[in-house]
């Protein structure tokens, strides 16, 4: 199923998103966590780029064993990260040929030692240029664009931003997942903003479930959200006890998702880290049905 069909009759669409692993041991250990994560039947797993693009045709592999073996629609990431026109058309080509029909449009991260994003030559500079690049050449693609409920980190402010993301929306985008954030406050602000902007796409809010407190703080300094004090005051807490960091982080995360869903959000999108425990408490707490089916691999 394309994205631009997934939330248009009222039916949650519940996805996951997942990392390619660094070896077949990881890639082992992925499939048994996308094992029991696709028994809660989720619209779509997405799967990223490594850092600097370095992992895009990985990503395409991935994406079709996710379909071909698991029976789960994918949804490729993609960027412009050190790639001409040229190459990004013919990545476009690759995954249509191994039956990807959906992608994560995003501009990518600055390759490592480079403090802003610099276009290859020949390349693109902006998610929107990436947008109308695939609408271009595969008009029918499933497009899901980043949002960011807090502010890009390298945007000026909040209304140059969403400027920005009314740019990717205009360019083609059917739907916009949001950043990691922990305060819901700030999602339903973004999705009034987003209203009064004229941006008329579903808008998914993107979940991190903490399992341990120094995994997220490492990935929250990467990025511009909040970490509420309440939050940070029990983690501190237990410092030394990975399994009460583990029960705090999950079910402050249902809290989150409750109060979400009781407003109406057509989706949750959860950055799963590749494990599926986390998940699968939450999953379970909000009452998603789970298939007892047998994954056929």
């Amino acid at each position: 199923m394309r994205i631009s069909e997934l939330y248009q009759d009222g039916t949650f669409g519940l996805s996951v998103e997942i990392f390619p692993p660094r070896n077949e041991s990881g890639d082992a250990e992925l499939f048994k966590t996308l094992e029991e994560l696709v028994r809660y039947q989720p619209a779509f797993v997405s799967c990223t780029y490594g850092a600097g693009g370095s992992t895009s045709k990985r990503t395409i592999e991935l994406c079709a064993l996710i379909q071909d073996q698991l029976h789960n629609t994918a949804t490729a990431h993609f960027t412009c990260v050190n790639s001409t026109r040229e190459e990004l058309v013919e990545w476009l080509h690759n995954a249509v040929d191994a039956g990807i029909t959906n992608i994560m449009a995003l501009r990518g991260d600055p390759p490592a030692g480079q403090e802003t994003f610099v276009p290859a030559d020949g390349g693109l500079k902006y998610a929107n240029e990436l947008v109308s690049l695939i609408r271009q050449h595969f008009p029918d693609m499933g497009i899901g664009v980043a949002g960011y409920p807090e502010c890009h980190p390298e945007a000026s402010d909040s209304d140059f931003d969403l400027t920005n993301l009314k740019r990717k929306v205009d360019a083609g985008a059917d739907a916009i997942y949001t950043q990691l954030f922990f305060n819901n406050e700030h999602f339903y602000q973004f999705r009034e903003r987003c209203q009064q902007a004229g941006i008329n796409r579903p808008i998914i809010p993107g979940i991190m479930p903490i399992t341990e407190y120094r995994r997220i703080q490492r990935i929250m300094s990467m990025c511009s959200s909040e970490f509420p004090a309440d939050l940070v005051g029990q983690l501190e807490a237990v410092q030394d006890d990975l399994d009460a960091q583990f029960e705090i982080g999950v079910n402050y995360a249902i809290r989150q998702c409750e109060q979400l869903m009781e407003e109406g959000v057509p989706g949750i999108h959860f950055y799963v880290l590749n494990r599926s425990q986390a998940c699968k408490r939450i999953f379970d707490a909000l009452g998603f049905p789970e298939t007892q089916d047998k994954i056929a691999t």
